[in-house]
């Protein structure tokens, strides 16, 4: 089976990519009195909770302890376990070795600090000694230098990846985590570097740049059954935000139309109480989880879905197998517990404040519950159908194209708070949308409802302030 390579895609370079500015933006910003309310209140809560504890029950206090040894557990897979995925992306890819660059005993140019801000990579600025922070503000650090990415992997102050490295201080495999595709920074100390923000969809992040960079893409090219041209130019199609998690199980490298045939990544906060997850919904949380680790990060673990082994829409999966992973060590299904709990006990953040007209806002939130008929599917507070949140894709009045890669063929009414933290790369599963308005524009027309243009843009800002 031949991938489908539909229409043009144009290639990508990371060489020469645009350079790190900003550093020391925002330090030393003075507190503010709204910052020490906020501190207040937060201590009080502490203390309430102190209070309510004390009065709990033994079982109650035993379900205390579970779900706060739950959402640590989860909290550290999320962030930091590879599920093994270094046999993949160190060992066949060799990305590692592209990373380091020939100067640290690697191959090629490396990748430098400025060139992996540039892709979308995150730092942790809380995993940088103070030390370093100091430097990296007098200039002292080349960010031109491969060996100080590496410094930084060696620091687990690169989100979402892990280097591993030999005593000698070489690196020799690299590891993915849950984090490279789904947390942020808050650019706290420069653009790129920051507090961690879990959950974030990391719009920013060039999924296909990075893996074009891999010394060897044979398990790319013998999975899908072409040439590496042909990997490297489907990579190249993706842009930063964007990843297709069916290529391997139906190997459609482009849209019948030539467009690009991934996904925008999703957010991963406030999904507690939905139904499923991801555009096309084809299953829950833990679900993902699990086909993401073990066909998508490739850990060792175990994942069953009888549906990909329809070989008429999923040749690849039929033909490799990854409808029914068996892997040994399973270093995924023990972990799928504590991750799904720490994942649905994030919340959607709230919009920073003047971040939208409060008073158009709420006019907007009228129009959104009664003539926009948006409420229908997206229904608050969660934003979404509580039950089976899935449409025909002629319900919408879009393509069935992603729907159709997809087991259900059908389309999920995505949540919509912490909306304005991902408008960046578009709106839809595919962006085709560039803004809010334009969201709103197609369902004026296709559900014909009449929207006057202030009613469309009070709606706008009923959305940014969800």
């Amino acid at each position: 089976m031949r991938l489908r390579l539909i229409g043009p895609v144009v290639g990508v370079s990371i060489i020469g990519l645009a350079t790190l500015v900003g550093f020391g933006a925002g330090i030393g910003k003075q507190e503010t009195a709204q910052a020490q309310e906020s501190r207040d209140t937060d201590d009080q809560r502490d203390r309430d909770r102190e209070e309510r504890r004390k009065r709990l029950s033994q079982i109650d206090r035993q379900i205390n302890a579970h779900a706060e040894d739950a959402l640590d557990q989860g909290r550290q897979i999320f962030r930091f376990d590879t599920y093994g995925s270094e046999a993949f992306f160190g060992d066949a890819l060799q990305l590692h070795r592209a990373i380091a660059g020939a100067a640290n005993g690697g191959v090629g140019p490396g990748v430098s600090p400025k060139t992996a801000l540039a892709v979308g990579l995150k730092v942790d600025s809380n995993a940088l000694p103070d030390s370093l922070k100091a430097q990296i503000k007098a200039g002292k650090v080349n960010l031109d230098d491969p060996a100080t990415t590496l410094a930084l992997l060696k620091l687990n102050a690169v989100l979402g990846l892990t280097g591993k490295f030999d005593s000698s201080g070489r690196i020799t495999s690299l590891g993915t985590q849950c984090a490279l595709c789904h947390s942020k920074v808050d650019d706290s100390f420069a653009p790129g570097i920051g507090k961690r923000l879990d959950g974030w969809a990391n719009r920013d992040l060039n999924v296909g740049a990075i893996l074009s960079l891999a010394p060897n893409l044979k398990p790319f090219t013998d999975l899908l059954q072409v040439d590496e041209a042909t990997v490297k130019k489907v990579f190249a199609s993706w842009g930063p935000g964007c990843f297709d998690a069916y290529i391997d199980k139906d190997g459609k490298g482009l849209r019948p139309d030539g467009g690009r045939a991934c996904t925008l990544i999703p957010p991963a906060f406030g999904l507690a109480g939905v139904n499923l997850h991801t555009w096309t919904g084809a299953g829950s949380v833990p679900y993902w989880n699990a086909y993401v680790a073990v066909t998508e990060m490739h850990g060792s673990g175990t994942f069953f879905d009888l549906r990909f082994s329809n070989k008429d829409q999923y040749p690849v999966a039929a033909r490799s197998g990854s409808f029914n992973v068996r892997g040994t060590p399973d270093l995924v299904t023990a972990k799928l517990g504590a991750l799904h709990f720490y994942q649905l006990a994030i919340p959607a953040p709230k919009p920073p404040k003047n971040s939208f007209n409060q008073a158009a806002a709420a006019r907007g939130k009228e129009v959104f519950n009664g003539r926009a008929q948006c409420a229908t599917c997206h229904v608050p507070p969660l934003f979404t159908e509580p039950g089976h949140n899935l449409h025909a894709p002629e319900e919408i009045g879009v393509d069935s194209f992603q729907a159709d890669r997809s087991p259900t063929h059908m389309y999920r009414t995505a949540p919509l708070a912490g909306l304005w933290t991902h408008q960046k790369a578009g709106f839809y599963h595919d962006g085709r949308f560039a803004n809010l308005a334009a969201v709103l524009e197609h369902y004026d027309s296709t559900l014909r409802l009449g929207l006057t243009n202030e009613e469309k843009a009070e709606l706008v800002e009923y959305l940014k302030s969800l």
